[in-house]
């Protein structure tokens, strides 16, 4: 028995062109041989759609398009299974859940109501729904296949919705073959190895095969890596899907075990002996020797398994600006160059995502830029193949501002508040551009400048899209220099990698004049942001006291700049905006304070 799992890019919202790509897939799965297709988790509406759910008329018109949907697949001898939501009136409170929907014979026959919904990092599904109560066993072809939505299977049977045959999960199978995992899965670097890993162990531990189904493309800032995936019993992976794409994987389930097959004839009303399963939905029976002889699908190798660091970073970045521009109607972007590391990766890949003739850049020189950095930036144009560039040389704008604010600031010695002004210039100038011309504004600021406030708002903060503020600043050179080896040619300048980083708004400035070396600076960020520890612990294993606790207080004071910044694409396990929830006025927790 073939199925096949439809790796889908949604736009969220857009229930009419989501449900037009589904149909196309299913029917493209069923001319192929497959008699039982998965869709990702919400499919018919994208992930996340947040508080789009809360409108009333919205989720009428998801359902009228799942409806609608399963009346278009009735023509074929295929049962989809899609994610959607779904409104339960016996419900109190909250009456939407989570649901995968399953359709057949142009109906929705049954649905299976998510049960864990996780409210960590960018998750809030509490918000919005209620937990579903019983699982859901659909007999196939001779298969009983169990249904679960992501978080459902992200726990230790905890929450298990599939009883076993006694306490001691290895004793005997549970009332199922195969588990079947609609997920929409956001992406972090190595987070596929994990995904094999803990549903190969479940594999293994349960003794049955596994299809997980997950979500490609991006919505804002939450990039999903696809790379759905067929597992045997014995946990090895049968099947891939291909990542950060659209792909229609196919899988070959096999010849039905016995006891599936015989429970399966129709007829049959709910499973007996299934141990408190709800429904048990009766499948086709499939055709006999007399009948017509099903399309086989051309199953080849799955494609390779867990990417390079660096690979799936920077395909991962790439996609999130492609989809941006694209579900939000925008052809072209702009940037300001300056000759350094961030600017250069962040057109690098721009570049990638929307095409080199599309990404717009401007060199903006002050009288304190060094004459190399106007060179390197325009070697990156070069290199890259943009548009060409734009410079708009700040020094006049300078003066008038410090022409305006001569006597406001009279006897007072020039500080940050000067450095400021020109960035906040070059703000105004980026936005004018990006006004006149509607392209989209992209930011080029890194984490680190991020989490310790190396950044200025209204200034080098202007933009609509973050694309590299969820990567260290060591991280940005490593996936500068593993770009030119990728390429096979310098893309980004080797004067741009190797100089000291600077803001250059004063003479002779260096990023290390107010903050630690970036090796020593990125490694306490990530103990305090990531991996939630205090300065304490840092210092308990070695660290600088003082540089500790100076990173920690600059972390703090930063909040606010954070709140008011542009959306950040999520690559690592925790990334500054709808998953961190920092409190702008508080105490600082970093100090620590021992009780009284």
């Amino acid at each position: 028995m073939f199925c096949a799992l439809i790796q889908h890019n949604p736009k969220v919202g857009d229930v009419t062109e989501n449900c037009r790509a589904i149909l196309a897939a299913a029917r493209k799965a069923a001319d192929q041989g497959a008699s039982l297709a998965v869709c990702p988790e919400m499919a018919i509406i994208g992930y996340p759609p947040r508080d789009l759910l809360q409108y009333a008329f919205f989720v009428r018109e998801v359902s009228e398009a799942a409806r609608g949907l399963a009346a278009d697949l009735a023509d074929l001898d295929l049962t989809l299974i899609v994610g959607s939501v779904a409104q339960n009136p016996e419900l109190s409170g909250r009456q939407l859940q989570n649901v995968a929907l399953v359709i057949e014979r142009g109906k929705i026959a049954g649905l299976y109501a998510k049960r864990l919904l996780p409210t960590y990092d960018v998750f809030d599904e509490t918000r919005y729904f209620e937990p579903g109560q019983e699982p859901f066993v659909l007999l196939h072809r001779g298969f009983r296949v169990a249904l679960s939505v992501c978080e459902d299977v992200w726990n230790d049977f905890l929450y298990w919705p599939y009883p076993l045959y006694t306490r001691d999960p290895m004793a005997n199978h549970p009332p199922f073959d195969v588990l079947v995992n609609l997920s929409a899965s956001p992406f972090s670097v190595a987070k596929q190895g994990l995904r094999e890993d803990m549903l190969g162990a479940l594999a293994r531990r349960l003794r049955v095969q596994v299809l997980f189904v997950n979500q490609a493309g991006a919505n804002d800032e939450l990039i999903f890596d696809g790379r759905s995936f067929h597992l045997a019993p014995h946990g090895g992976v049968l099947a891939r899907g291909r990542a950060f794409e659209e792909d229609l994987v196919f899988c070959d389930l096999g010849q039905p075990p016995r006891q599936a097959a015989d429970a399966a004839q129709p007829g049959l009303g709910p499973a007996e002996g299934a141990l408190g399963l709800a429904w048990v939905m009766g499948g086709r029976k499939p055709a006999g020797p007399s009948g017509p002889a099903a399309p086989v699908p051309v199953l080849g190798p799955p494609p390779g398994p867990n990417l390079h660091p660096e690979e799936e970073t920077f395909r991962a970045l790439t996609l999130g600006v492609a989809d941006y521009c694209r579900k939000n109607g925008l052809t072209s972007v702009v940037l300001g160059l300056s000759g350094g590391i961030d600017s250069a990766l962040t057109a690098a890949i721009a570049a990638e995502a929307v095409g080199p003739e599309n990404v717009g850049g401007v060199l903006m020189p002050s009288p304190y830029s060094s004459s190399h950095s106007l060179d390197d930036a325009l070697e990156l144009c070069h290199n890259l193949g943009l548009a060409p560039a734009r410079v708009l040389p700040i020094g006049k704008a300078m003066d008038a501002f410090s022409d305006i604010l001569s006597e406001t600031f009279e006897g007072l010695a020039p500080d940050t508040t000067e450095e400021n002004v020109q960035a906040r210039i070059r703000g105004l100038l980026l936005m004018a551009v990006s006004n006149k011309f509607g392209s989209l504004l992209l930011t080029t600021g890194n984490k680190s400048e991020i989490a310790v406030g190396y950044c200025t708002v209204y200034g080098d903060m202007c933009g609509a899209l973050a694309v590299i503020g969820d990567l260290y600043k060591t991280e940005v050179f490593r996936l500068a220099r593993w770009l030119n080896v990728a390429k096979g040619r310098i893309v980004i300048p080797e004067n741009t990698i190797l100089k000291p980083p600077s803001a250059e708004l004063r003479p002779n400035q260096t990023d290390q004049d107010s903050l630690p070396p970036y090796e020593e600076l990125d490694g306490i960020l990530k103990s305090l942001i990531e991996d939630r520890e205090g300065p304490g612990a840092l210092e308990r294993r070695g660290l600088d006291v003082s540089v500790v606790r100076k990173v920690a207080s600059l972390v703090r004071q930063g909040e606010f700049k954070r709140r008011q910044g542009a959306p950040v694409l999520k690559v690592s396990s925790q990334a500054f905006g709808v998953g961190w929830r920092m409190p702008i006025t508080c105490a600082s927790v970093f100090a620590e304070r021992k009780p009284r």
